[in-house]
């Protein structure tokens, strides 16, 4: 439990905010409330009793200083990460506490290992880039799969999506990305990241029972290119989309996430199929669950909860897959996720 340590949680008013800010007083930490608007931080506080809110914006180190004053840790829920992450890294560094965001995009985590890499690295800080259902989970099931393997011919992550509703933040964040690649799509091979122009292909992918098989996306490049590869000698690593999710996101029309249950997830169902290859030997490890926004919460508290007792096995910035012992990270989130493998 978090025995009454104090984690800031900036953009904590939104979708992912609050299921962070939950989670955080489920396991007994003291969430302090951030973010620019001090309006919906007020409102957020009014059903969080007792909560600090303060309120902090990017351009303003000042006030983030403020935010950050007599925290144990931050989690960043802030997107476009491109533009909140290394702020409040740098308000992190300066407070000496880790930082542990859930940004899914693939430039702003990239930015975070070329920036803060070396600083962290020599100050022996602890940041924890996309510590969430993209690019966190995906990395820990291939880091539990390899087992005993130092290196794989290739990975596969394949996200089995019921529907993807995309939040606000989700459709601001894609924009920021494409912009970034001129419209490119990304792919990790040859052991580096390759942009291109070409049109994206289907494919079938062997999801285990009870899903099936089901067409995806080929090469629907999420997270897991920066995560993966940033501690696992894999030099092809593929992510790929079920059709259905991929359309809800692209169509203009598809509504936010609606609660489904009293703790307000959605509907949305999920099951990620965690492939390495080496040879003509395959480990797979699988996880299953309900809705992606939801599950992050408890990816970035667990992760805070290991860091803050010393559970963890690097400083500097490092992906969940070399920071924690993944086998061990995935079974603590059982009460969240269903686990098959590694196998």
């Amino acid at each position: 439990m978090g025995t009454g340590q104090t984690v800031a949680v900036y953009g904590a008013y939104g979708h992912t905010g609050r299921f962070v800010v939950a989670q955080l007083r489920e396991r007994g930490f003291v969430p302090v409330l951030s973010g620019r608007d001090a309006g919906k931080l007020r409102a957020l506080a009014a059903a969080t009793p007792g909560a600090d809110i303060r309120p902090a914006s990017v351009d303003d180190p000042a006030s983030l200083d403020r935010a950050l004053d007599g925290a144990d840790a931050v989690i960043n829920c802030a997107g476009p990460f491109a533009l909140t992450a290394a702020p409040v890294i740098e308000a992190a560094l300066r407070a000496g506490i880790p930082y542990v965001d859930v940004a899914a995009e693939i430039e702003a985590n990239l930015d975070t290992f070329a920036h803060f890499a070396d600083r962290a690295g020599a100050a022996g800080a602890v940041i924890v880039p996309a510590m969430a259902f993209y690019g966190g989970l995906g990395d820990l099931l291939a880091t539990a799969a390899m087992g005993d393997w130092t290196t794989a011919d290739e990975a596969d992550i394949a996200y089995g999506l019921s529907s993807w509703h995309p939040t606000p933040g989700t459709r601001v964040a894609g924009t920021v990305s494409r912009e970034r690649r001129d419209g490119r799509r990304v792919r990790y091979t040859n052991g580096r990241l390759e942009y291109h122009g070409d049109e994206p292909t289907l494919l079938k992918w062997p999801f285990p029972d009870p899903m099936g098989t089901r067409e995806v996306v080929g090469e629907f490049t999420m997270a897991d290119v920066v995560t993966i590869p940033s501690h696992l000698s894999v030099p092809e690593v593929r992510t790929h989309m079920t059709t259905e999710a991929a359309r809800d996101l692209s169509a203009p029309d598809t509504p936010a996430p609606a609660a489904a249950d009293e703790n307000g997830r959605s509907d949305q169902t999920f099951l990620v199929d965690a492939v390495v290859r080496s040879g003509g030997t395959e480990r797979r490890a699988v996880a299953s669950g309900r809705d992606i926004y939801a599950v992050s919460a408890p990816l970035a508290v667990e992760a805070v909860h290991r860091i803050l007792n010393g559970r963890t096995r690097t400083v500097g910035v490092a992906s969940a897959g070399e920071m924690f012992d993944a086998a061990d990270f995935l079974r603590a989130l059982s009460p969240h996720i269903r686990l098959t493998g590694p196998r």
